[in-house]
């Protein structure tokens, strides 16, 4: 498709927030809009099908596929790191699990002096954006573009899971979305009809053919051209080709929290000797892009299950041949379902604030993201394959890591540094967080399932075996945020509004803003980035007053 010469907006990615922004920009005729994606298009069938999010989890066509570099609390582990790399970032590829997190997330910020981002700020960004299937009220939208929908699997065990939860003394929550996020239930999803409803189904197929939005895929933006202080375009290869194009108004990177650092750095701006290290030219320095790096670390519980009605039962070759046949033409059947369907928000301790750990719950086997398929023509014995994991995690980490440059060219992945578990506080919040969903294994909702714990294993007690097997054996969640934080002090990359420090028309919209990780999965919270950042853009939009209930 041809460039034309100039573009009021530039919008560089097209990921969660970017096709948010894109969207909302281009809905005034009067602005001329330019949506740019490394990736390509989003028309493989396997992205419709939930069931089938693992494999594009390690596809390495719509996919980043970074690892980090070696963490040494981890044991010197390398651990992989998918990233979207499609029109709808990882919404493509990722669970679709719906949390926006807690009430006192957004409250911390504004207490940060983030003007404009506490709950009741960001709360109608929120429902503007959902169009809930099943839900409505004060918390919830039903008009917006991007469907979410309770939980569609009809498992056994998911309630088995919540009513062991009440039964140790928990909450059950039927709404983790709502006026409380503690408790046991089971979580929402961005699934329309039986498919993936990602925001480029959800914000772009429905406005491809407005006049005033062009976007462009398999093209990688190298820099950020800014000149006398200003960005006023972005140099993009296409191919072998490389050209300039050029800005109007303003260019917003929505390249998330691994590459929009990266490019920043490419760009000039960022750590100043960090970039003469790799010899570019320092534009602005700004010590902070590239750190603050958060991510939710987690590890598996496993159990065998005494019952054959696991998900095991349905991933035999000849049944998932029939349930994605009737997913991608009836919306209906398990391909339909994403395993993690039930989960919890607990507090380690009663006196938290806000909860600081969170369960997700499969009726499954897990083994390094991928459920157990059977092998065709062996039988293997009950405890091989039907179990059910639990993922059990902080969400409050205290554990910072960073984002480098591996060298000055584009092309090459960034260095990346989570240093998961480098806190003791977040190893301590962990191994409560198993002694929490052992006592929930244990209560009699479970008793007619309940086989041998399987890992880490019912002779791992101690705090010191429990450390060294969480080491061993912890992973991520897939949520890093952080690294172009918002902020008044001197680490901070933008400010409450986005822009970028020191830098004129230029922002940032994406995870890599959040001064502090939110409380659960954070696709839900990209998407509110993106809704604020038209906001601010746009000046439409504005506070409400969050519901009177019990605070979180």
């Amino acid at each position: 498709m041809p460039y034309a010469p100039s573009f009021d907006y530039i919008v560089v990615g097209a990921g969660s927030a970017g096709c948010v922004l894109a969207n909302r920009l281009s809905a005034g005729p009067d602005r001329s809009v330019l949506l740019i994606e490394a990736g390509g298009r989003d028309r493989n069938p396997l992205f419709r099908l939930p069931m089938l999010m693992g494999r594009l989890f390690h596809s390495g066509i719509y996919n980043w596929r970074y690892h980090t570099e070696p963490v040494p609390s981890l044991g010197g582990r390398s651990l992989y790191w998918p990233r979207g790399k499609v029109l709808g970032g990882s919404s493509t590829i990722n669970g679709m699990i719906y949390v926006r997190g807690n009430r006192h997330d957004y409250d911390r910020w504004a207490q940060m002096g983030l003007a404009g981002w506490s709950y009741g700020d960001v709360l109608p960004a929120f429902r503007r954006s959902e169009g809930h299937a099943e839900r409505d009220g004060a918390y919830h939208g039903g008009k917006g573009e991007l469907t979410v929908c309770r939980a569609r699997g009809a498992n056994p065990l998911f309630d088995v899971f919540v009513e062991a939860g009440r039964e140790a003394g928990h909450p059950v929550n039927d709404d983790f979305n709502g006026a409380e996020q503690l408790g046991f239930g089971r979580y929402d999803f961005t699934i329309r009809r039986g498919k993936r409803c990602s925001t480029s189904a959800a914000f772009l197929n429905p406005i491809r053919n407005r006049r005033n939005l062009t976007i462009t895929t398999g093209n990688l933006v190298r820099r950020v051209v800014v000149e006398a202080g200003r960005a006023t375009g972005v140099e993009v290869a296409d191919g072998a080709n490389v050209r300039t194009i050029r800005a109007a108004r303003e260019v917003i990177l929505c390249t998330g929290t691994v590459n929009t650092p990266q490019l920043m750095m490419l760009s000039g701006i960022g750590p100043g000797d960090e970039l003469q290290r790799h010899g570019i030219p320092v534009v602005h320095d700004l010590p902070g892009v590239g750190r603050n790096l958060q991510d939710h670390v987690d590890c598996v519980l496993a159990y065998a299950c005494t019952e054959p009605i696991t998900l095991y039962r349905e991933l035999r070759a000849d049944r998932m041949i029939r349930s994605v046949a009737a997913g991608m033409l009836l919306g209906r059947g398990i391909a339909t379902t994403f395993p993690y369907e039930a989960g919890a928000f607990l507090k380690s301790r009663a006196e938290k604030v806000a909860p600081d750990i969170q369960v997700h719950f499969m009726p499954a086997l897990e083994n390094a993201a991928n459920l157990h398929f059977p092998v065709p023509f062996r039988k293997p014995p009950l405890e091989e394959t039907h179990g059910f994991s639990m993922r059990v995690g902080p969400i409050d980490p205290e554990s910072r890591g960073w984002i480098g440059l591996r060298s000055a060219d584009p092309a090459d992945a960034p260095l990346i540094q989570p240093n998961y578990l480098q806190s003791e506080a977040d190893c301590r919040t962990t191994i409560t967080g198993i002694r929490m969903v052992r006592d929930v294994i244990a209560q009699p909702a479970f008793d007619a399932y309940r086989g041998p714990e399987l890992a880490p294993g019912a002779a791992v007690q101690s705090d010191t075996d429990l450390t060294a097997w969480l080491r061993a054996n912890a992973m991520t969640t897939f949520h890093p945020v952080g690294t172009c934080r918002m902020g008044t002090d001197p680490i901070a990359v933008v400010d409450a509004r986005l822009a970028v420090h020191g830098i004129k028309g230029l922002r940032v919209a994406d995870a890599s803003v959040m001064p502090v990780i939110t409380s659960g999965n954070t696709n839900a919270p990209a998407i509110m980035i993106g809704e604020k950042a038209a906001e601010f853009i746009l000046g439409v939009g504005g506070a409400q007053a969050p519901p009177e209930g019990t605070r979180k």
